[in-house]
């Protein structure tokens, strides 16, 4: 699953980069996460590295988008660009 902002989230700024994607942005009123770019840190990290950060635990996995691990692996691989290379 990709995960998701809620509108707990405060605009602390601290989750943007920390993604390794790219894929958290400043949206209208909170950040928000685009589900095309998460991996949930799969390939990256062990935890989703915004998760970690974030001070008012305000980032779910988002219900909307279900992908298993090795889904998110897929689109890791496909976003560095490294499913070519193998």
């Amino acid at each position: 699953m990709a995960l998701m902002i809620t509108d707990e989230c405060i605009n602390c700024d601290v989750c943007e980069p920390e993604c390794p994607n790219g894929a958290i942005t400043q949206g209208a009123e909170i950040y928000v996460i685009d589900p095309a770019l998460c991996t949930e840190c799969v390939g990256h990290f062990d935890k989703p590295q915004c998760v970690e950060v974030c001070p008012v635990d305000c980032i779910p996995l988002n219900p909307d988008v279900v992908e298993t691990k090795e889904q998110l692996y897929e689109k890791y691989l496909t976003l560095t660009h490294q499913k070519a290379a193998m």
